[in-house]
């Protein structure tokens, strides 16, 4: 039987009144999030030191070009993307040892024809580890991290010449593989999926793939953080406590329909991948991470882009993680020193505990979002009457106790919270015309889930 949390009408005006400003300014102030001890010891455990000895293992490769050698000779000699992915599979594979077992480790290879920046058919690779959730049901919930493993020079058809690729993208490898190594130690519910991907430099080809297969496979991808370009380059004018967290508005796979309603509804900045962001912001502000997220709402860099979109083309939520200021300099450039000027990807020009900042900053969301319950589904809210009551509704979460969340329409994030308990309907004495709601689950130990933003109900 459902149960009901609500404000009947014939309760007595001063109730009415105390209870609006209760809930007008939130019973329990701002959402927070509560700091799980577990979970802030595994992000204590993540090392700058080896995060520096995997990037620095990783540009010592010479160059991963997607189109680099990948023969068992130049596997041997330690030199080429081949030699790069049999590295980090290796890597993957003993943290799994080390925990007994408890990573499966994968290989996504397929063969990618001509395109764009690919002259001839290649075989890529994905390399991933999976940390299976301990929840039968909950196990079906993914969360994922990812990097891409390639590199490439001035030149993205030069298969030879040296692409250290020391902040594109060995940092955001190494954030993967250091998540993998804390958060292995560790169980949780949900799943939780390590990824380093190849041919982003050609085009998105790896993360496209994968993202393709997960759709097909039919996996309950919850969120998607991509690492790219996180090594706080050493340059003038950085903030080398600040990582730009970049998120889609309106959905790269909406429909027609579906943006008909969004623009209707005036939900241009409540996309799946904007509640991904803000769980991230809740997250650094819960835990000691050491970097302080800056929420970006733009899909990536201007006109730019990265692996996350292939998550977002594919209907999942998914951000990008990126350092506040880019050196261009260190970035796609061939190794060389002209008129006084470095030029570039070298890991002398890496910060590495601004890197270590944001692998704990991923490690905790990632740990977070996997030890929450569901979120609630079927959130409606209620429009067959018009009143300034605002009803809304869900479908519940085995276990789930829930809140309720809203902010100002012009508001980046949300900013008051209700608990409502574990209930399926509440009703709160505000309109929704004014403010932007949303509801999210929680457990008895105050893991929170990601809010979902109601759809009108007639």
């Amino acid at each position: 039987m459902k149960q009901f949390f609500f404000i009947r009408p014939g309760f007595a005006v001063l109730l009415c009144t105390v209870l609006f400003l209760v809930v007008a300014h939130g019973q329990n102030g701002s959402p927070a999030m509560i700091a799980d001890p577990q979970i802030a010891a595994a992000i204590k455990q993540v090392s700058a030191a080896r995060i520096q000895a995997n990037i620095d293992k990783l540009v010592g490769f010479q160059t991963r070009l997607t189109l680099s050698a990948q023969d068992p000779a130049s596997i041997a000699a330690g030199h080429g993307i081949g030699a790069a992915r049999e590295w980090i599979k290796a890597q993957f594979e003993s943290y799994s040892h080390d925990c007994g077992g408890c990573l499966e480790v994968k290989t996504d290879s397929f063969l990618q024809p001509p395109a764009d920046r690919i002259p001839q058919a290649i075989t890529l690779t994905n390399v991933y580890a999976v940390l299976k959730g301990t929840d039968p049901e909950n196990a079906k919930r993914i969360v994922l991290v990812t990097g891409h493993y390639d590199s490439r020079n001035s030149n993205t058809l030069d298969a030879v010449g040296g692409a250290p690729g020391a902040n594109d993208d060995a940092s955001g490898t190494a954030v993967s593989l250091e998540c993998a190594r804390v958060l292995s130690k560790l169980k949780f519910p949900a799943t939780i999926v390590f990824l380093t991907v190849a041919g982003e430099e050609q085009g998105l080809n790896g993360s496209d793939h994968f993202a393709k297969m997960a759709k097909s496979e039919g996996w309950n991808l919850e969120a998607v953080l991509n690492d790219d370009i996180v090594g706080g380059d050493r340059s003038p004018g950085q903030e080398p406590s600040t990582v730009r967290i970049f998120s889609e508005g309106i959905p790269q796979s909406a429909s027609e329909q579906d943006v008909n309603r969004i623009r209707g509804l005036g939900g241009e900045s409540d996309s799946l991948s904007r509640q991904v962001a803000r769980y991230v912001a809740e997250t650094a502000r819960t835990y000691d991470v050491g970097v302080r997220p800056m929420l970006v709402f733009r899909l990536d860099r201007y006109l730019r882009g990265g692996d996350h979109l292939s998550f977002n083309m594919q209907g999942f939520a998914g951000v990008r993680f990126t350092e506040f200021r880019e050196n261009y300099n260190h970035q796609h450039q061939n190794v060389r020193t002209e008129n006084g000027v470095e030029y570039g990807d070298l890991p002398k020009f890496v910060n590495y505990d601004f890197v270590a900042g944001v692998a704990r900053l991923n490690a905790a969301t990632l740990a977070s979002l996997a030890s929450s319950p569901a979120p609630p589904t079927k959130v409606r809210v209620l429009t067959r009457e018009l009143q300034n009551d605002t009803t809304l509704t869900w479908e519940p979460t085995p276990g789930a106790s829930y809140e309720v969340l809203w902010r100002a329409t012009t508001s980046p994030e949300w900013e008051h919270v209700q608990t409502v308990g574990k209930v399926t309907k509440a009703t709160l004495p505000m309109s929704k015309d004014n403010v932007i709601f949303a509801v999210r689950s929680r457990d008895d130990n105050g893991h929170k889930s990601l809010p979902v933003v109601p759809l009108p109900e007639r």
